[in-house]
Formats: structure tokens, C-alpha cells, sequence
């Protein structure tokens, strides 16, 4: 062939992208990985768009649904993230798009077409305790806001209130909802006061010799949002440590039998007690919590292999169909007062009398969060034990909303009402569990607290953080609320200061809040003024929510 002959090639089709009718919205759902947490929260799922359908179709449009429900699989949630790039090659690029979410989703399943739609996207849930529908909302949103994309969004109970209803008609006619953010302020000028100067100092320190944080595998169940790039991580002094969970099921291997019950003997001595069975498939077993104390133990080891400042453990996809739940390894590693584990030649207690931070779904904004809370809450002399929450649900008691935050057991004991004499261990749900093993189930202590939460927003670092209270709720009450939700989970019953519930809703970041417990109210004020000074000095935007006050004297 010469060089003026013509070259043919099989160039690759181009699609014809479709067209919506007028007045026309799409909808989708984004589904779990795991089939056994899809087919039961099916129904909600369907209750949740009957009820988008009915208040979009109240206003004159007409909402369509991107794709049939899959009679196979008795569901039609899209259930990964080719599937999801499937059903976004059949909707309008310009169409109005409704993502809603009655249950745990995937949101990597659909951040792809999301991405690219140039339509107007809102987020939209139900706020019912039975499925996390509105976890996987924020965990929804956080991706969004982290990837610039912009979207509205909005919740409701039953559909029936206006202003649910509203909002609806506001996205169809405008692509917008407007949200109540009064109750957030930027961080003033802080004058010089000894927790400013603790704050900043800790921020030197960190800045100056800087802290590893172990990564057991990056990305759990689709969490974008809980991702940090190095390029942001490494300006405050933060650098990973890129582990594979496979090492840690292997360092298990190596713990004997004979160390494993000596963490068993201890936390029982301590007053934890566990509800046995012997049925593998749904009950807690002796077996499970032998593999649990080698994963502490193994856990322990390698951090300190490593020399890790904190350690997250992704064990949700991948360590889930191997072994037990790593939820009792997490809240024992944020607690001060936890078994001792010595180093491989018996020579040195690892960690002996502090916590090491654990970051529950390897959630990097948790991981900052939490390695700077413990290093300013030790130096203020409180406990520095540490937890993310997911922000699961709530309702009015007596005139106040309280929340339901709950987490799948990485809740240190010290939290709970009762020590590790209020710590029982229930089996995990075969849903999302399936080879089982213990939560540290038990109700959180009342008490003032300090929540936060960092995140990614306009390619940048931000911080937002506030003021709460745990409560406690009659006996009866708070046993509504568990079995309402997940009875085998630590509760804790929070009232934010000066936060309203769509006000929150509207501005978190994150399916995870932050929380940590000072002495009273005036050292939370404190603390929290030298939290806010650490990450201001490290660059961080810090947004003070609510009744969140520095403390200036």
C-alpha cells in the first residue's frame, strides 16, 4: 500500500443518544452488592417510588422509570456498576433524573452516569428506620458533592407533607430545591487561648513528623465519598500505608489458639457478655469469636509492623465470605481499655494503656478525624476513645428530635452505659454478615459530645463540626428504636445543638458522623475549639454548625 492510498478502519458505532417526551422525569434506583440485603428491601424500595410517582405525577409530569424490574432476581435495583452504565445509555442525557433510595446502595454503581447527565439529578429517601435508605442517601450525596456534581435533594416519611411536595415540584420546574443553611457559620478569628495554642500545636506536630494511616483495602461498598487523594492527605502530614486484606487474613493464620482465648478471658473478665448458639449460619458461635480476637491481635501486629498511626479495615467486600465480622476488632481497638496484645516475640505490649484509631469501612475522613481527636483529647486528660455512626434515622421524643445513630459494632465500650458490663455481643445479621461473628451491642452513655465530619467539596478540605448531646430514653423507648433498625448494633439516642433534622440532612457530607464524648459541657466547648483550630491550621475550611461556639476565656 502506498502512501496515498486510503485507509479503511472499523471505526466503533456511535449510539444516537435518546430523547425525552415533555414534562418527563426518569427514575433509578441504586442497589446493594450483596443480593441478600437486595431482595428484602425490595418492598420499601417499591412503597418509596410509589410515592416519588405519585407527588411527581401531582404536579403535571410524568415520571418514567429507566428500566423493568428483573423478575429473576425478584428485584430492580441495579446491582453493579456495568449494569449501571447499561440503564444510563437508555435515558435522555437531558431528562430530568430521580435517584431514589429506600435501602443500603452502591454508589459507584451509578456516580458513572451520573457523572455525565446533563440533566438535573435529585436525590431523594424515605425516612424509615427498617432499611437504610437515607444512609445511602448521604453516602449518595457525598459522592456528588466530592465529584462537583451538582444535585437536589429531599426525604419524607410518608409523602404526605407539603414539604416534601413542594420540593418535588421545585425540582421538575426548576432542576433545584432550596435548603434552611442558617445554622451553619465559618470559623471567626480565634483569639489566643490555650486550646487554640493546643489546637495548633498538635497541627505543627502532625505537619512536622507525620502519621501513617493503614489502608486494609480502599473503597468499601461503593463509598466515593470516603476517599481521600494523597494530593490532599499528604499536606496535612498524612501519608497511607496500602495493605492487603489478604495479609491480614494470613497474620491470622499465625495467632495460636492459646492467645486468642486470653483476649476471650480478658474482655469476659472485663464484664462483656455474648449471646452463644451453635448455629453457624445464624447464631453466634465460640468459633467466630476465636477468629475475631486473632484478627485484633493480627491487626495490632501489623500496625505495628508498620508503625501505623491509625488503621481502617474494609472487611465488608472480600474479608465478609472468609471470615467473621471485624466489627469487635474496631470498637476494641478505639478504646483505651482493651485486652493487651504483645508484639510477635512477647517482648513489648502494643499500644499498652491507648487506643489505636480505627477507622470502621476504611472512611480516610473518619481517619483524620479521628487520629486528631485522639491526640487533642488525650492532651486535654479526657478519653480519647473515638466512633463513626451511621446517621440511621429519628423522630420527636417529648418536644426533641433525637436521632437514631447507629454502627455496625466498631462503638468502643467506653461510649456505653455500663462499660463492658453493658457490652453484649450479638451475632451480625446473615444479610450483610453471612459468616457471622460478635457486635458490641449496647446503649451509649448520655453525655455531651463533639461530632464532625470531613469532607471533599470543590477539590478542597472541609470540616464540618458542632455541638450534641447524648440522651437517655426510657428502657422501652430505646427498645422501639433497636428493633426498629438493627437491634444487634450499639444505639446511641443524639440531639445536635441547634441543628434541625433537614437541616442536617441537607448539609452532611457522608453517611458517617464523627462522635466523640468530652467531660461536661464547658471541656466539649474547649475541645471542640481546639479541633477546629487543628484543622484550621492545617488548611482545612472549617464550618461551625449550629450552636457550636470557640470558647474564648
Amino acid at each position: 500500500m502506498t502512501a496515498t492510498e486510503t485507509r479503511t478502519y472499523a471505526l466503533p458505532e456511535r449510539r444516537e443518544a435518546p430523547t425525552a417526551p415533555e414534562r418527563t422525569a426518569y427514575l433509578i434506583p441504586s442497589g446493594d452488592l450483596r443480593e441478600s440485603a437486595n431482595l428484602p428491601s425490595w418492598p420499601f424500595q417499591q412503597e418509596l417510588e410509589r410515592i416519588v410517582t405519585e407527588a411527581v405525577e401531582a404536579t403535571g409530569w410524568r415520571l418514567q422509570r429507566a428500566f423493568e424490574p428483573d423478575a429473576e432476581r425478584g428485584h430492580g435495583f441495579i446491582v453493579s456498576q456495568r449494569m449501571g452504565m447499561e440503564v444510563f445509555a437508555t435515558i435522555p442525557p437531558e431528562a430530568p433524573l430521580i435517584v431514589a433510595t429506600a435501602n443500603w446502595q452502591y454508589s459507584h454503581h451509578v456516580l458513572a452516569g451520573l457523572r455525565t447527565h446533563r440533566g438535573p439529578v435529585l436525590t431523594v429517601a424515605n425516612f424509615d428506620p427498617t432499611w437504610p435508605g437515607l444512609v445511602g442517601l448521604l453516602n449518595l450525596n457525598g459522592g456528588l458533592t466530592k465529584m462537583g456534581r451538582e444535585y437536589a435533594t429531599t426525604w419524607t416519611v410518608d409523602g404526605t407533607d407539603d414539604w416534601f411536595r413542594d420540593g418535588i415540584r421545585s425540582f421538575v420546574e426548576t432542576g433545584r430545591i432550596e435548603h434552611d443553611d442558617s445554622h451553619v457559620a465559618p470559623l471567626p478569628d480565634l483569639p489566643i487561648t490555650p486550646e487554640v495554642e493546643l489546637g495548633r500545636e498538635v497541627a505543627e506536630q502532625l505537619l512536622d513528623q507525620k502519621a501513617i494511616i493503614g489502608i486494609f483495602d480502599e473503597g468499601c461498598m461503593g463509598m466515593y465519598n470516603a476517599i481521600i487523594d494523597d494530593e490532599m492527605l499528604n499536606p496535612l502530614g498524612i501519608y497511607k500505608e496500602r495493605l492487603s486484606q489478604s495479609a491480614l487474613w494470613a497474620e491470622m493464620q499465625t495467632v495460636t489458639d492459646q492467645e486468642a482465648d486470653a483476649v476471650g478471658a480478658w474482655l469476659k473478665d472485663a464484664g462483656m457478655t455474648f449471646r452463644l448458639g451453635t448455629d453457624e449460619a445464624t447464631e453466634l458461635t465460640e468459633t467466630q469469636l476465636r477468629w475475631q480476637f486473632k484478627m485484633y491481635v493480627a491487626a495490632l501486629r501489623i500496625s505495628d509492623d508498620y508503625g501505623l498511626d491509625a488503621v481502617g479495615i474494609q472487611y465488608q467486600q472480600g474479608l465478609k465470605d472468609v471470615c467473621p465480622a471485624s466489627d469487635l476488632v474496631e470498637g476494641l481497638l478505639n478504646n483505651v481499655q482493651r485486652p493487651p496484645v504483645t508484639s510477635r516475640d512477647g517482648s513489648r505490649v502494643l499500644w499498652e494503656g491507648q487506643a489505636l484509631p480505627h477507622f470502621n469501612e476504611v472512611d480516610e475522613g473518619v481517619a483524620v478525624d479521628a487520629l486528631l481527636t485522639n491526640r487533642l483529647w488525650t492532651a486535654m486528660g479526657m478519653d480519647p476513645a473515638t466512633t463513626l455512626h451511621d446517621v440511621r434515622w429519628g423522630e420527636e421524643y417529648e418536644g426533641r428530635y433525637v436521632w437514631v445513630y447507629e454502627i455496625s459494632g466498631s462503638v468502643p465500650p467506653s461510649h456505653l452505659i455500663g462499660g463492658y458490663e453493658g457490652a453484649e455481643g450479638w451475632r451480625q445479621g446473615p444479610a450483610f454478615f453471612p459468616a457471622g461473628g460478635s457486635t458490641i451491642n449496647g446503649v451509649s452513655k448520655p453525655g455531651e459530645i463533639v461530632w464532625s465530619r470531613l469532607y471533599v467539596q470543590d477539590d478542597a478540605l472541609h470540616l464540618d463540626i458542632g455541638r450534641g448531646s447524648v440522651i437517655e430514653l426510657p428502657e422501652e423507648e430505646t427498645r422501639r428504636r433497636k428493633e426498629a433498625t438493627n437491634p444487634e448494633w450499639p444505639i446511641a439516642h443524639v440531639v445536635l445543638h441547634g441543628v434541625s433534622r433537614d437541616q442536617f440532612m441537607a448539609r452532611h457530607k457522608a453517611n458517617h458522623a464523627q462522635l466523640v464524648y468530652a467531660d461536661d459541657a464547658v471541656s466539649a466547648d474547649r475541645a471542640l475549639t481546639a479541633k477546629a483550630a487543628a484543622f484550621e491550621r492545617l488548611g482545612v475550611t472549617v464550618h461551625l454548625c449550629g450552636d457550636a461556639r470557640p470558647a474564648v476565656d
